[in-house]
């Protein structure tokens, strides 16, 4: 009981913290014009923790420090609350409610998140959720199959509501809902190519061509082609700035033979792969070097398991938290660094998404450790990001500047004990294998397997950051909820962007 009273303490504060910072965030604003007043963001740079909810921050912070919220992040000027959900999503809770469809000109923002149901804040800040919400699979609307899943966004939909500010079908890429010929949908990364001039890219440790960063750079009615992605990543969209997985040599179909071989001979790109036995972060780091001194652009494409990079191992070291890292490939923070070495030479500015996929998966596998692991290469890229942006002698700093750490989702529906504490380098016992983990100390529980449409954390920090507050409970009143399509909207406005 009194660990019960400590953790709704701490969850207690963190939500009178974050509401005094909206409060002065408020009173800063003082009824300014946000469009006149608010420092132009030059650069934006959104990073997304794939599957990440404020528990795995929780836990992340514990055993990288010992305490609840230490992570770099926890102490940027904004914080708030996000909802997730998609149409497919919205779609089974209406039929289940015996609602209207979702329509983009007629909808109920309460259908696809209801705060009486699923609390007004993430879990454990309210912690009076109804638990069945979350994990009851629902049937999906009338007209399609009748197949059960819980009602939960996709990763496609999710990054094509940050990326595009619209709500699409589970599995679309920026593509329109109902996929209709010529549906794709104009994403921030463009909007800022076309209108200022920036540099764009994006940084993943998942497959290049995969979900979240396709929906950045490029437009499909399927997640479920990544081949297509791929290519018009290379031919059409042709970002300044590529990095991550899908190397065919350690995982085929996210890139097709002539792809690969149109990159090895670019001379648009400084291309730079996988190569056994060499480090793969020393030669990344080269690369952008090049890129920059010969006014290039850069691709990295590396991988191994599932086409991934390889996710760092925490170790169980009570009182000394680490991780081993791999070499072949280089970490997130090494990738993020060589992005903003080429990106930052561009006098307009860039936008940059980077995405830490693995940590969807130690979730998706009920894998305690690999979420861990994936929260301190997290942790290490913030720390690089906040870095780029602090150093002296450049014209990029947090005036012109807007850092976003966010999630599409949540997944696993973690808990942590409230009556057993992990400290600092301390790991909980797990048996079994993915999918199938126990945590017979009972430390940590995974209720699912799968997404859920529980609310995500999202901080900012630079300009324009103000702009979130004009949305809280825009949605969802007498709340600080805002939604996925909210982040657009943002990154839109503090760009100077025209309708």
């Amino acid at each position: 009981m009194a660990k019960r009273l400590q953790i709704q303490s701490l969850a207690l504060i963190l939500l009178l913290l974050m509401s005094s910072c909206a409060i002065c965030l408020a009173q800063d604003s003082g009824g300014f014009d946000f469009e006149q007043d608010t420092p132009r963001a030059k650069n934006i740079i959104l990073v997304i923790a794939d599957g990440m909810q404020l528990e795995n921050e929780i836990a992340a912070s514990r055993y990288l420090f010992g305490t609840d919220f230490s992570l770099s992040w926890h102490n940027f000027p904004y914080y708030t609350w996000v909802s997730t959900w998609d149409i497919d999503s919205y779609n089974r809770y209406a039929r289940n409610l015996g609602r209207e469809m979702f329509s983009p000109d007629s909808f109920d923002p309460l259908v696809g998140y209801d705060p009486s149901r699923g609390g007004a804040a993430p879990y454990p800040v309210d912690q009076n959720g109804d638990r069945s919400y979350f994990l009851n699979a629902l049937p999906t609307w009338s007209g399609g199959s009748e197949t059960n899943a819980v009602p939960a966004t996709d990763s496609a939909s999710a990054a094509t509501a940050m990326a595009t500010g619209n709500k699409t079908d589970q599995g679309n890429v920026s593509w329109m809902s109902g996929d209709p010929e010529n549906g794709a949908l104009t994403t921030i990364a463009e909007f800022m190519r076309d209108e200022n001039g920036s540099a764009i890219g994006v940084v993943t440790t998942v497959q290049f061509s995969h979900a979240t960063p396709a929906a950045f750079m490029a437009h499909n009615r399927n997640r479920g082609n990544p081949g297509y992605i791929a290519h018009e990543m290379i031919h059409e969209t042709r970002p300044d700035v590529v990095i991550g997985g899908g190397h065919p040599n350690w995982h085929s179909d996210y890139i097709s033979t002539a792809n690969l071989n149109t990159l090895r001979n670019s001379d648009e790109y400084v291309f730079v792969e996988r190569v056994e036995g060499q480090d793969g972060g020393d030669a990344l780091l080269d690369a952008a070097d090049r890129a920059v001194a010969d006014g290039m652009k850069l691709f990295g494409l590396f991988g191994g398991g599932r086409g991934n990079f390889i996710t760092p191992e925490p170790t169980d070291t009570p009182g000394s938290p680490g991780c081993t890292d791999d070499d072949e490939n280089p970490s997130l923070a090494e990738a993020v660094e060589s992005a903003l070495m080429v990106l930052s030479e561009d006098p307009d500015g860039f936008f940059l998404a980077v995405e830490q996929g693995d940590l969807d998966w130690g979730n998706h596998y009920g894998n305690y450790h690999m979420m861990i692991g994936s929260m301190w290469e997290l942790e290490e890229t913030m720390k690089t990001v906040i870095g780029f942006i602090d150093r002296p002698g450049d014209d990029i700093d947090w005036e012109n500047t807007l850092l976003i750490v966010t999630s599409d989702h949540a997944t696993g529906y973690l808990r942590l004990s409230d009556d057993i504490t992990l400290g600092a380098g301390d790991l909980p016992e797990m048996t079994g294998e993915n999918y199938h983990h126990g945590y017979p100390g009972g430390e940590i529980s995974y209720a699912v397997g799968q997404h859920t449409n529980e609310l995500v954390m999202l901080y900012a920090r630079g300009a324009g950051r103000e702009l979130f507050s004009q949305y809280e409970g825009f949605w969802y009143p007498n709340t600080r909820i805002i939604d996925n399509t909210h982040i657009f909207r943002v990154m839109f406005e503090a760009a100077g962007l025209a309708e």
